[in-house]
Formats: C-alpha cells, sequence, structure tokens
C-alpha cells in the first residue's frame, strides 16, 4: 500500500512539472504573434489555391479509387502554422508537442484538430505552398552586402550508411570542416542583418561553388558577396561579377595578395555572421535530425525550420554606419 501510494505521488508531480514545463517552453511567442504567422500563411494559402483552380493544376483523380467528399477538418494553413510554432517550442519531438501541448493548451487557436497520424498525411499536402510561402513572403531584401555559406545536414551516423534506406540514392557522402558526413548540403545566402536571402539544397558531395553559376540561387543578390576560401574561383568570380557580384573571400597561403579596400578587409572578417546563423538554424530550429521516415516529412521540416527562423525576434547582426561616399555606399564602382 505504501508502496502504491509513493508511486502514484511521483507520477502526480511528474504530470504537474511537465504540464508547467510546457507551458514555459512552448510560450516562447505570443498568442498575438501565432495570429500573425496564421494570417500571413492564410492569405497566401487562399491565392495559391485560386491559381491552382484557375490553371488547373490540382493533383487528378484515379478513378480507380474511391473518392471522399468529405473536405480535411484542418485547413493547409492551420498546418503550416503548427509546424512553424513547433520549432519555436524547443520540443525534440513533433509527435509530444502536437499530442501534448497543441490539443491540450491550444484548443482556442485550433478548434477542429486531427490526430496525429491524419496531420502527417496533411503535411505532405503542403509542401509545394510551404516552399512557395517562404521564397515569397519570408525572404529578406538584398542591401548590398551579403554572406554566403553551406552546412552539412546529416541524415545518419557514418557507422550506419550502409543500413540507411530513407534517402538511398539521395543521400551522399560528403566533406565539410567537421569531417566526412552522409547527407545533404544546405546553401545559404543572407545579408548584414542576419535575414536569409536565399536558400538550395543539394546532395553531401556538391561543391559549394556550383549553386553560385546557378542563377536562380543569385536570383535577387547584387553587391558584395563574402564567402570563405571554399569559393575561390577565377572563372566563378568573373562570371558574378559580370553579374553585378563581386565576391569576397579570404586568401590561401600560396596566393598572391590582392588590392582590397579596408571595408572589404572587414566584411572578410564579419562573415561569421552566416556561421551564426547555421548554428541557431541547427541547435534552434532543429532543422538537422536522424529521425526523419520519409523524404516529404523532411522537407517539411526543413522549410519550417527556415521559416521559424525569418519570425525569430532576434538574429545574427552586424552594425554598420553607411554614408554617401562612392567608396562605401556603391558597392561596385565599375559600374
Amino acid at each position: 500500500m505504501i508502496i502504491s501510494k509513493i508511486a502514484k505521488v511521483f507520477v502526480y508531480l511528474n504530470k504537474t512539472i511537465n504540464i508547467k514545463t510546457t507551458k514555459t517552453i512552448a510560450m516562447m511567442i505570443t498568442e498575438d504573434e501565432i495570429t500573425k504567422i496564421f494570417c500571413m500563411a492564410d492569405d497566401f494559402c487562399k491565392i495559391y489555391d485560386k491559381f491552382i483552380m484557375i490553371n488547373g493544376l490540382g493533383p487528378k483523380r484515379d478513378r480507380r479509387k474511391r473518392e471522399y467528399h468529405r473536405a480535411s477538418k484542418m485547413s493547409d494553413s492551420e498546418v503550416i502554422t503548427i509546424m512553424i510554432l513547433f520549432h519555436f517550442s524547443g520540443y525534440k519531438c513533433l509527435k509530444h508537442f502536437y499530442v501534448r501541448y497543441v490539443l491540450v493548451h491550444m484548443r482556442h487557436l485550433f478548434p477542429t484538430p486531427v490526430s496525429y497520424n491524419r496531420f502527417t498525411e496533411l503535411e505532405r499536402r503542403v509542401i509545394v505552398p510551404f516552399i512557395l510561402f517562404l521564397k515569397k513572403c519570408l525572404m529578406g531584401g538584398c542591401t548590398g552586402i551579403s554572406f554566403v555559406d553551406s552546412t552539412a545536414l546529416r541524415v545518419c551516423r557514418n557507422q550506419r550508411i550502409h543500413l540507411h534506406k530513407v534517402f538511398k540514392g539521395l543521400a551522399q557522402r560528403g566533406q565539410c570542416s567537421m569531417g566526412w558526413f552522409y547527407g545533404f548540403k544546405l546553401h545559404l545566402v543572407c545579408n548584414e542583418r542576419g535575414e536569409l536571402l536565399s536558400f538550395m539544397l543539394t546532395p553531401g558531395n556538391v561543391d559549394d561553388r556550383d549553386p553560385l553559376r546557378n542563377s536562380s540561387f543569385l536570383e535577387n543578390i547584387s553587391g558584395k558577396l563574402v564567402g570563405d576560401k571554399g569559393y575561390i574561383s577565377k572563372g566563378l568570380f568573373e562570371k558574378l561579377f559580370i553579374d553585378g557580384i563581386q565576391l569576397l573571400t579570404k586568401l590561401r597561403s600560396n596566393m598572391k595578395g590582392a588590392l582590397m579596400t579596408v571595408a572589404d578587409k572587414i566584411l572578410v572578417r564579419k562573415r561569421a555572421i552566416i556561421e551564426s546563423v547555421n548554428d541557431e538554424l541547427k541547435n534552434m530550429a532543429q532543422i538537422e535530425h536522424s529521425r526523419h521516415r520519409s523524404v516529404a516529412n523532411f522537407t517539411v521540416n526543413l522549410i519550417a525550420g527556415l521559416s521559424a527562423y525569418c519570425f525569430f525576434p532576434k538574429k545574427p547582426m552586424i552594425a554598420l554606419d553607411r554614408c554617401n561616399t562612392i567608396d562605401t555606399y556603391n558597392q561596385l564602382t565599375l559600374f
């Protein structure tokens, strides 16, 4: 009897502690911000659905399968909002966040929830609008000073590469500053305010300079682009310079010195800002883990992490004092 009473007390204390911790962890964002995120996503989803309907781009029904007339209770904008909130919450597991917090403490914000299994099915439906929502609504603006870098997204440990099946044929072995890995590379471009300007996902064996040769990756980028030594290439520098982008990198030990202004040397030293962005994406937004069971959910998790970072109130930034002189204000004086 005594042991059973003690066990009941421990269970009660554990439940109360879990409720308190979930309330404190998951309320890092106010309800006003949640409403703002939902309104932005809902307005975009309405425009997206209207465009799909007008152009006849919707999915075609397979007549061999039964057609279900009942629409989903949860809208696409609600799914997008919940996925963004998950990366704000501090939870490591999406199931725990959805079951223990959304279904318990956020019923007034999401009045028609679905089961967790159904929610994971709805994630796949929002992949395309989620990517477009991030690209069209959440990206920052180019200020003339940009930083580029790539970070590794490991999908499993190196000891389990031969047993891994989820990303077989997609993920590749690659090498970064931290050693060899198996997975993908996330290429990012940000400005001095820490805002994301562009992103691209490639297999792990792709060279860091290849995305810069893609015009869509640097579509809205102009001015100075600061990178590390891995972006050194004479042909790439000339190509970007013709497109209105000046590539700035440090020099290797066996290279001759190049003429650089004091402002350019300072920008090269401040390249660590994008390393801080990568650190927040991995440790706070949790875009990297090895628990994925499908490519679709991996894509949604990555896009949701990038979207959540765009809503962070504080981002890594560099305080720059701009003046209207030719050398500091105009990024490319030759043009």
